[in-house]
């Protein structure tokens, strides 16, 4: 039987994420947050104190470790690193900070594409990332490429991590992701680019349900 992939890539703050899951429960599909499988990475490789720029011990990491995404009966998913949940240790700014270290490393993302394809292959999913549509899923049956104001996309980053990180600095979360913004756009593996066949889509002035309401269109045709 023949899956479907639905592929959402974009900048950091877009909206990627949260869509991805609402409409992930709207076509009944399985959700894929590529970007955890990295954080899960970076956070297994900080506190083994493996220097961020060592591909071949980040590559020996991945290959010993077992990342799960895990769907939960009330919707949330969960990131079960080596057994252990770690969903909300992936989020924090320690780990926001360096996972683009870890996501550049060619020899690591060809593995990961690996997982990601072979976890396509088993099951209908919406997968969001960087390089979904453009590497990952090439032949996706339908590719959006979201985007927002560098400003909302501040605000949207600073009110998500608020949640985990009471002292976080408003002016830190604008100066990260700037940083994030030009690494994830000039990488030389997989850089962060739109598809030529993926619909753009600018999330700035749209609340969740209409940015997803606008893809359930087009995937509908």
């Amino acid at each position: 039987m023949k899956t479907r992939v639905i592929a959402i890539d974009g900048p950091a703050g877009a909206g990627k994420s949260t869509v991805a899951k609402d409409l992930a429960k709207k076509l009944k599909f399985i959700y894929l947050d590529t970007g955890a499988m990295y954080r899960a990475l970076t956070l297994k490789a900080l506190r083994r104190r493996i220097p961020l720029d060592d591909q071949k011990a980040l590559v020996s990491l991945l290959r010993d470790t077992n990342i799960e995404i895990k769907s939960q009966k009330d919707g949330r998913l969960s990131i079960i690193l080596d057994n252990e949940d770690v969903t909300p240790l992936i989020r924090t700014n320690k780990v926001t900070e360096n996972v683009s270290y870890v996501a550049k490393m060619p020899k690591v993302r060809t593995i990961m594409a690996g997982l990601q394809r072979k976890f396509g292959k088993k099951n209908n999913i919406v997968v969001e990332g960087r390089d979904i549509g453009t590497v990952v899923f090439p032949n996706a049956e339908k590719k959006f490429y979201l985007d927002a104001d560098f400003k909302e996309r501040v605000r949207r980053r600073y009110k998500e991590l608020k949640e985990i990180d009471k002292n976080i600095i408003e002016t830190k979360i604008k100066r990260d992701l700037k940083e994030r913004d030009t690494k994830d756009l000039t990488r030389k593996v997989a850089p962060l680019k739109k598809a030529e066949d993926a619909i753009y889509l600018d999330t700035t002035n749209l609340t969740i349900e209409e940015v997803v309401q606008d893809i359930i269109k087009e995937i509908n045709g």
